[in-house]
């Protein structure tokens, strides 16, 4: 079967795309705002960071999208953000532990849990912006969407923090109104979630220096509907939250300042893409109907033209690879070239 879908560094032409994914994302979706200048400037930076133009590695933030090979058309992206931290403050809780104990009482003791404000992250490499329209979600897109960006850092890992975190949308109903931000934030900023959520996603974010509450704020004096989405991810992110998991990455007690939602990390040389793929040569063939034949997905291995498809492959041996005709032509690649593969477990 034809290969249906290819990932590839976005282009500033790709905004009209961009804006329609944006605003099919929904509420609480910080990275994908629906503000054309702001999107505008992130393909620009996009651009930038695949051709190794900015003043900084740190700064590189590599926006792909995802394109449908039969249509052309543009069905979803995925990003990898270089340094969190770097150019404005990555403010979130941590959620710490506070033993409470009292002889007096008769030797009573308990643990109760607070959030603290912590800027912590700073120089960590961050994935995150993956999104799918609806009817593209299944047959393995979804994974290609988040493996890409592993493989992107293996393609070019002295781009990359050795530390990789990510963050995902907390629970927001249709309304754009999260219980978390309701019960919490909304006392110390005057100010609806989706304007919060749009000024931290468009400015430096002075305004949490200034506004956000300084002092541990004990969870048990919070409303039961705040501490119950403490931690947990929307419900269009359980399957990137599973696919984080398989990868290596764990809940680091640490959540968004905004809607609650999880943030997870992992050591880079961990990531189980990272340790599973390889470098080969290919060799071009047909691979269907092979018994030997394995699904798996094929990069460039190279920026700035760096591609990533899904296919059928069959390894000759350690450094040698059989690869379908058409993953070649959506690779841009040709036989004989070096290429990266992550192949499934038999």
């Amino acid at each position: 079967m034809a290969t249906q879908y290819v990932m590839r560094p976005s282009r500033p032409d790709d905004l009209g795309a961009l804006m329609h994914l944006a605003e099919l994302s929904g509420p609480g979706f910080t990275s994908l705002p629906v503000d054309e200048p702001i999107l505008a400037e992130r393909l620009a930076k996009s651009d930038r960071a695949f051709h190794g133009r900015q003043r900084n590695l740190q700064y590189g933030k590599y926006l792909m999208m995802m394109e449908h090979v039969p249509t052309g058309q543009v069905v979803g992206c995925s990003a990898v953000k270089a340094g969190t931290g770097i150019d404005q403050p990555f403010f979130n809780y941590r959620i710490i532990t506070l033993a409470q104990a009292s002889h007096a009482a008769g030797n009573l003791r308990f643990d109760m849990d607070a959030l603290v404000l912590t800027n912590e992250y700073v120089g960590y490499t961050e994935v995150g912006t993956l999104f799918l329209k609806a009817d593209h979600r299944g047959g393995g897109a979804g994974r290609l969407a988040a493996q890409s960006r592993y493989l992107l850092m293996a393609a070019a890992p002295e781009r990359f923090s050795d530390r990789v975190l990510a963050e995902l949308r907390g629970v927001v109903d249709d309304e754009g109104t999260s219980p978390f931000w309701e019960c919490l934030g909304r006392h110390f900023f005057r100010m609806d979630f989706a304007e919060a959520d749009r000024l931290s996603a468009t400015t430096d974010n002075q305004f949490i220096v200034d506004l956000m509450p300084k002092y541990p704020i004990y969870v048990d004096l919070l409303p039961p509907e705040a501490r119950e989405v403490i931690g947990r991810c929307h419900s269009d992110g359980v399957g990137a939250y599973k696919l984080l998991q398989w990868e290596g990455f764990e809940f680091d007690r640490t959540v968004d300042i905004f809607d609650g939602g999880p943030l997870v990390a992992a050591q880079r040389r961990h990531i189980r893409t990272i340790q599973e793929s390889r470098v080969v040569t290919l060799i071009a063939g047909d691979t269907e109907g092979d018994g030997e034949a394995r699904q798996g997905m094929l990069s460039s291995n190279r920026l700035p033209d760096f591609r990533v498809s899904l296919g059928k492959f069959v390894r000759r041996d350690e450094t040698n690879l059989i690869v379908p005709e058409d993953v070649l032509d959506a690779l841009k690649l040709k036989p004989g070239a070096q290429a990266r593969v992550w192949m499934r477990s038999k």
